[in-house]
């Protein structure tokens, strides 16, 4: 399954644009905010990617099987 690695480095990038989010907001800063959100919505994206690759090396998997 996907590399351990590349999934503690995605993980950490969402929750770091959830703390630079909360810091634009309590900062007042609009760009911060943005940055953060992005941010999220990129490890989020990793996540999803690694999800997919996990889901597709088991249908390989289970088709070599046969």
């Amino acid at each position: 399954m996907g590399d351990p690695e590349d999934r503690l480095r995605h993980e950490a990038e969402e929750l770091k644009g959830k703390a630079k989010e909360k810091a634009g907001e309590a900062t007042d800063n609009e760009q911060a905010q943005a940055e953060g959100r992005t941010e999220q919505a990129k490890g989020g994206l990793k996540k999803a990617g690694d999800k997919l690759k996990d889901a597709a090396e088991e249908a390989r998997d289970a088709l070599r099987k046969k």
